[in-house]
């Protein structure tokens, strides 16, 4: 099996191929043995035509008339190879000096004609050196009377090609044919696969749900049994992530409570209890993310516009950094849309919003471009900035880089996740306005 190519386009044409090869084999093999045949028939009758006319010249006593011989007269008038032998039990009668000593050789059964006149005569056909040779055995008598007729090999060999070739080249065409028309019919048999092929990827991409049942009776039974997966995956997952986010809430409750508590400084006068449950906290957070991007709709079940997603938090960072007189700039082209759950794109987008409004000085300029296949959002600020190893660290879940500021260090590892968890990237580098450029990129709609 390793043998056979991995498609199936190419298993059925290579076995088209070899089924049609072996056919043609077998084809040549028949014709070349029925012109074969052909050929021999011809020739022979064309020397038992000479043969019919010396056998006249044998009386019924196996004695020869020499005045027949000579009405005859010699064997040659075509080439060199054509010429005729009678011999007797006493005489040899020949038209060519060349036929007195024949090394001959019987190819072939012998056989018995019944269209010469007289006792049953012998027929043996076969070849001597360049000659082919048929030969009549005459019983009289006196005894077995030969008589031999010769032609050149070559005209033999000059007849079965110039009948061969031609039919030869009738199964060969015929087999160029099938080859073709095999080729065209499984261009044309195998495109309900190639669109089941474009229906699945249509579904990854979100612009449909499930594959069209108008498929070929063959097919049927495969698209309702990937249409039922796809139904049992988006139930188990729905399921998972139901339960995920049920735990996660169910926790967050009591563990406000604890964090009350907690703040007395008479019951945890070390703060390494309240430490843990902000490590807990965070945990939740992080989880909680990771569950909604596992919903069976989080790789884009609809285009999401980039543009109003921007303007709606943008909207609520200004109110809430209005203390600081935080100044942002967009420029994204309204038409552009992205391949993400709406929810996940508002957690990437806010997460680095709010980091580049914590760290900006005084301006964030946001600006959205269409790279063909992805959406690239760029996010600014004019801030201290990071260098190499503290960007590296920042992208770590849990890694605050200061903890003056209020924050729970998961915002830019939970959207790196998320990003590419729907197919894009999160990456962070020294902006030119001297802050941080959070540049994030995502699949854009339609690709």
């Amino acid at each position: 099996m390793k043998l056979l190519p991995q498609s199936i386009r190419g298993r059925l044409l290579l076995t088209g191929i070899v089924l049609t090869a072996a056919a043609l084999i077998a084809a040549t093999f028949a014709i070349d043995a029925i012109m074969d045949s052909f050929v021999r028939r011809n020739l022979n009758q064309s020397l038992d035509g000479q043969i019919s006319l010396l056998i006249r010249a044998v009386k019924s006593d196996g004695e020869v008339d020499v005045n027949m011989l000579q009405e005859i007269g010699p064997y040659t008038q075509y080439r060199r190879g054509w010429a005729w032998k009678i011999e007797t039990p006493t005489h040899t009668y020949t038209s060519s000096k060349e036929l007195r000593a024949l090394d001959f050789q019987e190819e072939g059964d012998r056989g018995r004609e019944g269209h010469f006149k007289g006792p049953p005569e012998t027929l043996m056909t076969g070849r001597a050196g360049d000659l082919y040779v048929r030969i009549l055995e005459k019983e009289t008598p006196s005894g077995i009377v030969r008589i031999t007729a010769t032609a050149p090999h070559m005209v033999y060999r000059k007849l079965r090609d110039s009948a061969i070739t031609p039919v030869l080249a009738t199964p060969v065409g015929l087999s160029a044919a099938l080859l073709l028309a095999s080729i065209l019919q499984l261009r044309i048999g195998l495109q309900p696969l190639d669109r089941i092929k474009k229906t699945l990827a249509d579904i990854r991409s979100g612009k449909i749900q499930r594959v069209p049942t108008d498929q070929p009776q063959e097919l049927r039974p495969l698209v309702e049994e990937m249409n039922d997966l796809l139904d049992t995956n988006e139930v188990a997952l729905s399921r998972a992530r139901g339960h995920v986010a049920n735990l996660a809430h169910s926790l967050k409750t009591p563990l406000a409570t604890l964090s009350v508590k907690l703040a007395d400084d008479s019951r945890d006068p070390n703060g390494d209890l309240a430490e843990l449950v902000t490590q807990i906290d965070r945990a939740i957070r992080h989880h909680l993310g990771r569950a909604r991007s596992a919903s069976p709709g989080a790789p884009g079940g609809q285009p999401v516009n980039v543009a109003d997603t921007l303007a709606d938090l943008i909207v609520g960072l200004r109110r809430i950094y209005i203390d600081r007189s935080v100044e942002f700039s967009i420029d994204a082209p309204p038409e552009l849309t992205v391949r993400c759950d709406p929810q996940d794109l508002q957690e990437m987008l806010g997460n680095l919003l709010d980091n580049a409004a914590k760290w900006a000085a005084s301006h964030i300029a946001v600006s959205v471009s269409d790279e063909g296949r992805q959406v690239r959002i760029d996010i600014e600020d004019d801030g201290t900035g990071l260098d190499v190893a503290a960007i590296a660290q920042a992208l770590l879940p849990g890694g605050r880089l200061d903890e003056n500021v209020e924050g729970h260090g998961f915002g830019l590892p939970i959207a790196r996740e998320l990003a590419e968890l729907h197919g894009g990237s999160l990456e962070l580098a020294r902006s030119a306005r001297g802050g941080l450029r959070a540049t994030l990129h995502l699949p854009r709609w339609g690709i």
